[in-house]
């Protein structure tokens, strides 16, 4: 099976559950096989849990949900050692963690102490616990959701945290036309309960290791250094794209022209991620720009850079 029709059957099932979302959908599987993580930003009531529950149920994969609340400590999410008077020593129990996929639900409700604690897992697939490291096991992809309208009793993520989030996403208010496709298919069932899983643990593996060999030529590769380039120098902002953020433009381009059906990156697979992959790591010169200003400047420089012309293909 070839990268496109994995998406192809992806994006069929997940339109069994989530209307006009397929985009953002196939972002979200490009960041999975990407080897990143997404952090799904959007009022409530427009799906955002609903599409994570969507990509985990169509997945050979475990899923687990946080909900994160003040009182969470980051225990609550690595899990800890307790003492077992039966067998007289400590027990691990693992915390929800210890999984596929995971669900950050409201991940800004927590304190900075408590969103840190994702941060080693995120990052390095593995969590320390007691001196001890455990492996995560593969894939782990984490799904983070907030509301960027109630900011009442929130902790802001901050630059570190915001950069470990390979996308940031957005679901968007329906159109007539999609809203009352929702109502037809909310009218008497929950489609999410008879979803089948279309895409096997094996697939998903051997899927990614094929999008890290996606011929990427010099010339689409000075064009994304260009893109990142112009994001360090404007007056309107004050901290740029980091290297990291290049890495993931590269890699998400990879993966999208993979999952396109295609061996190789053009400029408008880049232009397709950019936005998801940039917008939310600038830094405005008033502060972190609302996703809407941020992502509008990201779309101003893409249409300012000069796209390449040359051959792309290998």
């Amino acid at each position: 099976m070839n990268g496109r029709e994995l998406s192809d059957r992806f994006l069929e099932n997940v339109s069994r559950v989530v209307i006009g979302r397929e985009q953002t959908a196939k972002l979200m599987l490009t960041a999975l096989l990407a080897d990143g993580h997404v952090l799904l930003e959007d009022v409530p009531g427009t799906g955002k849990t609903k599409l994570a529950k969507t990509l985990a149920r169509s997945l050979d994969a475990s899923f687990a949900r946080i909900q994160f609340t003040p009182d969470l400590l980051p225990t609550d999410i690595t899990g800890l050692n307790i003492y077992d008077q039966k067998q007289n020593e400590f027990v691990l129990r693992v915390g929800p963690v210890f999984t596929n996929v995971l669900l950050a639900d409201e991940i800004n409700r927590a304190t900075p102490r408590t969103q840190a604690g994702l941060l080693e897992s995120m990052e390095e697939r593995q969590v320390t616990i007691d001196g001890k490291t455990y492996l995560l096991d593969k894939p782990f992809f984490v799904i983070a959701t907030q509301n960027p309208v109630e900011s009442s009793g929130t902790f802001p993520l901050p630059e570190a945290q915001m950069d470990r989030f390979m996308m940031r996403l957005s679901m968007g208010i329906p159109d007539k036309k999609e809203e009352l496709m929702i109502l037809d298919r909310y009218m008497e069932t929950e489609p999410l309960d008879s979803l089948e899983k279309v895409i096997s643990k094996e697939e998903l593996l051997t899927a990614k290791e094929e999008a890290k060999h996606i011929y990427v030529h010099e010339c689409v590769r000075e064009y994304m250094v260009d893109i990142v380039s112009a994001t360090r120098n404007r007056e309107s902002i004050a901290m740029g794209v980091s290297p990291r953020g290049t890495l993931a433009l590269l890699r998400c381009s990879k993966t999208y022209a993979y999952l396109s059906g295609r061996n190789y990156v053009t400029p408008d697979d880049v232009k397709a991620v950019a936005p998801a992959v940039l917008a939310h790591r600038i830094v405005m010169s008033y502060g972190f720009g609302r996703s809407n200003e941020s992502k509008a400047l990201v779309e101003q420089i893409l249409g300012q850079t000069t796209v390449p012309t040359e051959d792309y293909s290998i």
